[in-house]
């Protein structure tokens, strides 16, 4: 069993790569890919002579990933589901390229494997780094993210007072209404031990704190618009010196993803 599925990759890996290694067969399945097209919509929007293009059709259609259907060439299931993986593999590189330093730097051991094929819905996230001459640009970003927000879900890989000072001055000023957050059991003491965070975070029925045996990697918020991402060097040191922050509806979704498998933890312990 496990030889036919690797077989069946290596023959998968050999379509992809015939399709991409083209830039006329990689263009006219994206062309395509919404709607239906004649010769000449294509021959205009390629900026191609008719023989090159109708080549090119022509060993998509021997591969069958395009049918000619009267004058116009449209996307047959297999093509159409060969592009959409094609797409989403151009938007991966594309959102791991743009932020590279981030992603190489750091631990990503602990951000399960949906969420690594999924990264090209981060494609529009910025990373802000702190320089020599503002080493708290990381931090001031993420405090000017949260100052107005009413709900809030959190993972907290660490025990950070500024982090934590913060949240409370936000419930103290009513501003934030509603808190959730997960934790790594041997945290929830120090949070105790500290009387303010004790009265506004353990004493509050407004927040819901979570706790895991597993270790976190990941310091994750979540809010109604926004999600922010900070992570671990690889030798196991946090780094707050860089975060990821993504405001758009894909991103929004990545992080919930990521935060809801964190959570599921607590339950497969």
């Amino acid at each position: 069993m496990a030889t036919k599925i690797k077989n069946d990759l290596k023959e998968e890996y050999q379509g992809i790569k015939y399709i991409l290694t083209s830039t006329m067969r990689t263009k006219l399945l994206l062309s395509i890919y919404n709607e239906s097209k004649n010769l000449d919509d294509l021959r205009i929007e390629l900026e191609k002579p008719s023989a090159t293009i109708l080549h090119g059709l022509k060993e998509l259609e021997n591969l069958n990933f395009v049918k000619k259907v009267q004058k116009y060439y449209q996307l047959t299931s297999n093509g159409y589901l060969l592009t959409t993986n094609m797409i989403k593999l151009i938007d991966n590189w594309y959102a791991t390229n743009k932020n590279e330093d981030f992603w190489n730097s750091h631990d990503l051991t602990a951000i399960p494997q949906e969420n690594l094929k999924n990264i090209y819905l981060l494609k529009n996230a910025e990373c802000i780094s702190s320089t020599t001459s503002n080493l708290s640009k990381a931090y001031n970003s993420y405090t000017k993210l949260i100052e107005n927000v009413e709900e809030l879900k959190i993972t907290l890989p660490i025990f950070s007072e500024n982090h934590l000072r913060q949240i409370v001055q936000l419930i103290q000023e009513k501003t934030l209404h509603k808190l959730e957050l997960i934790t790594h059991q041997d945290i929830l003491p120090l949070i105790h031990r500290n009387p303010l965070f004790k009265k506004w975070l353990i004493n509050n029925e407004n927040v819901k704190i979570i706790c895991i045996k597993n270790p976190l990697k990941t310091f994750l918020t979540l809010g109604d618009e926004f999600m922010s991402l900070t992570l671990f060097f690889k030798d196991g040191h946090y780094d707050d010196s860089q975060i990821l922050i993504d405001k758009t509806h894909e991103g929004l979704k990545w992080g919930a993803l990521l935060y809801n498998q964190t959570k599921e933890w607590r339950w497969n312990q």
